[in-house]
């Protein structure tokens, strides 16, 4: 009963726009109108993304993204992002700035056909992790992560929402900070829902959360 009362704390304005997401695209495809970028040709492509995020899509260091069998309309979604400036992250100035829109899709097309990464929890709160994503905390106005991530963590394409299943906790515990100071705002389109999710969230709750979906699967 928690989880489904938690769930109906997700913004109206939000719920639309993610059906009308939705609707434009297929799981793992593109979006509507667009051709899906080439795996092969991603290969070599990227090579210098892999000075971080690995060949297979395994980060070399906890603080970087792991990208394989991430959803490719979500990989390319943020490398778009990057590359318009509506993302900021210092590590990634530079790296997609010249690099034309099918070189991306490529990439994108790559890291998401490589196999999810699997990881072991983290050493925080797991408890206190499992209960936040997956019934939310309704004294605190914060909803499920399993309502837009699915209980495994496998996100929803369609819809844009990433896969979190396995996800370097260290990378998680950095993004959700990064959405709750107002950092990272690449969830306009979707009414700020991750903005208000994480508002009410502390630094406990962040690690905890992180911790959980890094070991999940």
């Amino acid at each position: 009963m928690l989880s489904i009362l938690s769930r109906t704390l997700l913004p109206l304005s939000f719920l639309a726009s993610s059906v009308a997401f939705a609707a434009s695209a297929a799981p793992g495809m593109p979006p509507a109108g667009e051709a899906r970028g080439d795996a092969a040709a991603g290969q070599a492509a990227a090579l210098v993304c892999s000075a971080c995020h690995g060949q297979e899509g395994k980060a070399i260091l906890p603080t970087y993204p792991n990208l394989g069998g991430q959803h490719y309309s979500y990989l390319l979604r943020q490398m778009r992002a990057f590359k318009g400036g509506d993302r900021y992250a210092q590590l990634m100035m530079g790296q997609v700035d010249n690099l034309p829109d099918d070189t991306l899709k490529n990439i994108a097309a790559y890291y998401a056909d490589k196999a999810l990464q699997q990881n072991d929890p983290g050493t925080a709160d797991l408890a206190l992790g499992e209960k936040i994503y997956r019934d939310g905390l309704l004294d605190k106005g914060v909803p499920a992560c399993s309502a837009c991530h699915s209980p495994r963590g496998l996100g929803n394409g369609p819809a844009g929402f990433p896969v979190v299943s396995g996800q370097n906790a260290g990378y998680v515990d950095a993004q959700l900070k990064a959405y709750r100071a107002g950092e990272r705002a690449t969830d306009e389109s979707y009414g700020q829902m991750m903005r208000g999710v994480v508002r009410n969230l502390n630094d406990e709750e962040i690690a905890a959360v992180s911790a959980y979906v890094q070991g999940l699967r």
